[in-house]
């Protein structure tokens, strides 16, 4: 069992997989000194893949009775974490309960909130890099590889009936495993039963190759899997291709990233758009602090978000595109 040691300065942890290689090590104290936290600090606290609800139990059992750890930042393990620590938290926020995941753990008034932050941070994202009313006319799909956390929340914004009609035409989903497709369908099923959306058990590139290969023009491909960072490889060989003027979203912007840079390839004679993981890293984690910190909505919005993407640029030595790991 992990030994946890009382923090002596507010604290916020991250919980993850190889945290300390990520490029929030060396942004968090420069958002801490921009936004005022007062001697901040950022711990990571990793686990394998698939960790026992005993190693959770306990991250979880100490950020919520150790007076000065404020909450954390789930990457990961999100589901696996709620699932195991449901009981423990003092109030679960709807989102949460919705998608059955944590991405974020904040105590308020001595109580120990559980959230869901990666709809709000897909949605910032996806807002920020989809031409104004981009599936308005309802002939372009969405394709997304990996079934998990990133998908739930990203599929949640994107058949939101608040969108109107700005809504792809139907969404695809491929993933090897059929019971995450299986449990994906009953989450849509909560969120919008009527929204199109097919589901592909994929057991080779070869197999998402395919689902590419048909998608219209304009379409969004988007690599949900996590290779290219938490594992090498990417979901398409090298025989895929994409539709003309597609936009691309790798959600990883650190590791090999070899789907982006498959895309790259195709980028000039395609007209792609690519886009990686870098605004859905500032958004995701400046979400979270704000909530963490008890901030305002206005700290992490507008001029606060370019202002904190471009201290995190510099202090991580990335930009947008770059794909150092």
């Amino acid at each position: 069992m992990t030994t946890f040691v009382a923090a002596t300065q507010p604290t916020l942890y991250f919980i993850g997989v190889t945290t300390g290689s990520s490029s929030i090590m060396k942004v968090f104290p420069a958002w801490a000194d921009y936004l005022r936290l007062n001697n901040a600090q950022i711990k990571g606290i990793d686990f394998p893949l698939n960790a026992s609800p005993e190693a959770y139990r306990e991250a979880v059992e100490f950020i919520k009775q150790d007076p000065l750890s404020l909450g954390a930042l789930v990457t990961t393990h999100k589901i696996d974490l709620f699932n195991s620590c449901r009981d423990l938290f003092d109030e679960i926020d709807p989102l949460a309960a919705l998608l059955g995941e944590t991405s974020c753990l904040a105590k308020h008034k001595g109580k120990l909130h559980s959230y869901a932050k990666d709809p709000i941070s897909s949605g910032l994202t996806l807002e920020g890099f989809l031409p104004t009313e981009h599936f308005a006319s309802q002939t372009r799909d969405v394709l997304i590889f990996g079934a998990g956390g990133a998908c739930i929340a990203i599929s949640w914004y994107l058949m939101h009936s608040a969108r109107g009609k700005n809504v792809p035409r139907r969404i695809i989903v491929s993933d090897r495993s059929p019971q995450r497709l299986d449990e994906l369908s009953r989450l849509h099923q909560q969120f919008n039963a009527e929204f199109p959306v097919s589901y592909h058990q994929a057991d080779s590139a070869a197999d998402n190759d395919a689902l590419l290969a048909n998608l219209p023009a304009g379409s969004l491909a988007i690599n949900a899997t996590g290779l290219g960072k938490d594992a090498p490889g990417s979901p398409l060989s090298a025989q895929a291709r994409f539709p003309e003027r597609a936009i691309v979203w790798e959600l990883n912007y650190r590791g090999e990233l070899l789907f982006l840079h498959q895309a790259e390839a195709q980028q000039a004679a395609s007209r792609l758009q690519i886009e990686n993981g870098w605004h859905y890293f500032i958004h995701g984690w400046t979400q979270a602090i704000a909530e963490v910190f008890d901030l305002p909505a206005s700290a992490v919005q507008g001029p606060a978000i370019d202002a904190l993407s471009r201290l995190a640029g510099r202090a991580s030595g990335l930009t947008p595109l770059e794909k150092q790991s």
